[in-house]
């Protein structure tokens, strides 16, 4: 089994990149190398993304999954689920949790005027368990906007150090840290195993050996 989801009935990895595409070299990428379960949401127009075409793709790649979805979103990829949580209702049970990396500012001073149609940060909370990582030292939004965004997700907040925009740059290559949290966000929402019957029990009701006695 793989090194992410290594349960048999472990959740889907969907990864749900940002503006201009994850490439070769950032760790969403890697993770779907390594990892058959762990697959990209292609969201389109990566070089001029839209709110409403970005929702309705990730909303059709969550409806086609076939067991509950872990979403693995980088940069703007995280403001496309804030935004599917809002307009989506009839499909938040499918989602199990979410890992929100790098969210960037959409809405005060944001770098990349593509940003601008996904803002203003969506003011819904999450219906699912999530955990957001930011960075100290994120030219995309500061420390302070992320824990913003944060609270207003009611996601856990995850402090990355100064770590860049958390992706290929950062020379994080397989991010196992980031494994680490996508493992945790998965042993939280996984119930755990049956514990096996005793022998004497596993007899009885397989219709073997004598029954218990009824009490008195």
């Amino acid at each position: 089994m793989n090194d992410l989801a290594n349960a048999a009935l472990a959740p889907a990895l969907l990864t749900v990149p940002g503006i201009d595409n994850s490439g070769p070299g950032h760790w969403q990428t890697i993770w779907e190398r390594e990892d058959a379960a762990c697959r990209r949401v292609q969201l389109g127009a990566w070089n001029a993304p839209g709110r409403e075409a970005w929702v309705s793709r990730l909303n059709s790649a969550i409806a086609a999954a076939t067991r509950p979805v872990i979403l693995i979103a980088h940069s703007l990829g995280c403001h496309a689920v804030g935004w599917w949580n809002a307009a989506e209702p009839e499909l938040l049970s499918r989602v199990a949790g979410a890992l929100l990396v790098a969210p960037p500012d959409v809405e005060y001073a944001p770098i990349d005027p593509r940003l601008r149609p996904f803002g203003p940060v969506v003011r819904k909370r999450l219906a699912f368990p999530a955990l957001l990582v930011a960075s100290r030292n994120d030219p995309y939004a500061s420390y302070g906007h992320a824990r913003r965004m944060a609270r207003i997700w009611g996601a856990r907040m995850v402090d990355a150090g100064p770590m860049g925009h958390i992706n290929a740059a950062s020379g994080l290559r397989d991010w196992p840290y980031g494994k680490y949290l996508v493992q945790s966000l998965i042993a939280a929402v996984t119930p755990p195993p049956r514990p096996l019957l005793e022998a004497g029990a596993l007899a009885t009701l397989l219709g073997q050996g004598e029954a218990p006695r009824s009490p008195r």
